[in-house]
């Protein structure tokens, strides 16, 4: 029991340092913060004041939304309370029998208050009301008015937009949890498995990752994050995906690729961090939108590939299993590019292998078509 207990917390503490350390989570969210930014610059933020309202927690936009109109209410009852008190019509202030009020029902500042609230709601319960003596007081409510629209559609752009958020679309769009090195198409290749959760379509979408890593230039500067390219494909190209099921990219490891000179050995002990992006264009809002996660060295399994998740009923039906959508299984794999090239026996296993699924009809064993026994709890894609 204490050696559980132990355990538990000990990977939880490395999960906490693996947070810290990476620079964009698993859930795609850039771990980063800016310091010593120069004073004058923080205005930016309200230069750009509505992508900043946007951007902000629900909690504050809740917030703000209650501040606006409760501090709008207060404000003009502090105007009406002025007028009425200009003009004598609170309890306490010496009144003649021909005064004429310039609110009916107006005597005080909570009576005020609810008078203000009345007027920008357009509630009008008829209790309180202008006479029509005082100029002012016409002025004034049509300000209150023209105030009371602005700030309604202020407020409501601003809920509107962050419902509508792209990035709310992207949530539904998951990568695997690890990714795999093994071989595919007689090339030693990297492996990641991504699957739209909706039945709506990311048009146009694209695949693209970025490797992060310190690297040292001959002058002896250091670079930190640099940033390298890393191409993925799919057997169906890598641009403009038909993004209907999940879909396995992978990068085939050559010479022009910066894994090439690891090693089934070196690989934990390399210091990077894969970064995956998918753009798209969602098929219901037509809003673009940017799917990231990333990989550290510790979720790069080297000599493991995914397992099949897409097989189809007897009634015609294509079925996903997002059971074995992340679980890999040990396959034979070279232990290192230099390996491969230089081993011909174990390229042309490879291809013979190859050979067979092509034979077979199979070009992607990942996505074999197996017939399954349709059931009444068959999971509808």
């Amino acid at each position: 029991m204490f050696q559980f207990v132990q355990r538990h917390i000990h990977d939880h503490l490395m999960e906490r340092i693996i947070r810290r350390t990476r620079l964009v989570t698993k859930d795609g969210r850039c771990n980063i913060e800016f310091g010593n930014i120069e004073y004058h610059n923080q205005f930016a933020y309200l230069g750009d004041f509505w992508t900043t309202v946007v951007e902000i927690r629900w909690r504050f936009v809740l917030l703000l939304f209650v501040a606006s109109f409760t501090g709008s209410w207060f404000v003009f009852s502090l105007l009406w309370y002025w007028i009425a008190k200009s003009n004598g019509d609170l309890i306490g202030q010496n009144r003649t029998d021909s005064h004429v009020r310039c609110i009916d029902n107006v005597n005080g500042l909570t009576t005020a208050f609810l008078y203000s609230l009345e007027t920008q709601t357009t509630i009008g319960y008829g209790g309180r009301a202008l006479t029509g003596h005082c100029p002012g007081t016409v002025a004034l409510i049509v300000i209150q008015s023209l105030i009371g629209v602005f700030v309604n559609c202020f407020m409501c752009g601003v809920i509107l937009a962050k419902i509508s958020l792209p990035k709310k679309r992207a949530k539904t769009v998951t990568f695997s949890n690890t990714a795999v090195i093994c071989l595919k198409k007689g090339s030693l290749c990297l492996l990641i498995r991504v699957a739209n959760l909706r039945k709506t379509l990311l048009i146009g979408s694209q695949i693209y990752g970025k490797l992060l890593r310190t690297t040292v230039t001959p002058e002896g500067e250091t670079i930190i994050l640099d940033q390298v390219g890393i191409d993925f494909a799919v057997d169906a190209g890598k641009d403009n995906l038909f993004f209907v099921c999940p879909l396995t990219l992978y990068h085939i490891i050559d010479k022009a690729s910066p894994f090439y000179d690891m090693s089934a050995d070196t690989l934990q002990q390399q210091d990077f961090e894969l970064v995956v992006f998918l753009d798209g264009m969602a098929e219901s809002t037509s809003s673009a939108c940017q799917v990231r996660t990333s990989f550290i060295p510790q979720e790069v399994q080297w000599g493991y590939s995914f397992l099949p998740i897409i097989s189809r009923t007897k009634t015609g039906k294509y079925r996903v299993d997002f059971s074995n959508f992340s679980r890999t299984v040990p396959v034979t794999t070279p232990h290192c590019v230099q390996c491969f090239q230089s081993d011909p026996d174990q390229r042309n296993h490879n291809n013979s292998q190859n050979n067979h699924h092509r034979k077979l009809g199979i070009d992607n064993p990942g996505f074999e078509v197996i017939d399954i026994q349709d059931t009444m709890d068959i999971t509808k894609m």
